[in-house]
């Protein structure tokens, strides 16, 4: 059983960047598809990036470059980077972790969420303009 707490989330203006963080207790292990996810008011659930344990990643399509991943191993910590955010990237963030194979299944457009067991609580970003 993994537990995972997001943090970082934070209104911002458009254009401003974020760093989220979410945290993996008692780790992540050593195989795994961990990733972030966004869900908009009155909007379902869809994916932002994933990586595995190997350290490969996939982006959506809409991050268009502003968003990166850092894993720190030491730590169990998954971080985003997100860089010029927009008022479209408004939505609660939160991270999920489980098997490894389901990075090779699903791309970060095409994921399906809940094929992931292991969610945080999640973490607010507002994006104004």
């Amino acid at each position: 059983q993994v537990g995972l707490v997001e943090s970082g989330g934070d209104s911002v203006q458009s254009g401003g960047s974020l760093r989220l963080s979410c945290a993996a207790t008692p780790s992540t292990g050593a195989s795994y598809c961990m990733g972030w996810f966004r869900q908009a008011p009155g909007k379902e659930r869809e994916g932002v990036a994933l990586i595995n344990s190997d350290g490969v990643t996939s982006y959506a399509n809409f991050v268009k470059g502003r968003f990166a991943l850092s894993l720190d191993n030491e730590k169990n910590t998954l971080s985003l980077q997100m860089n010029n955010l927009e008022t479209e990237d408004t939505a609660i963030y939160s991270c999920a972790i489980d098997k490894k194979i389901l990075c090779s299944y699903y791309s970060a457009d095409d994921v399906i969420p809940n094929r992931f067991n292991y969610w945080g609580q999640g973490t607010q970003v507002t994006v104004s303009s």
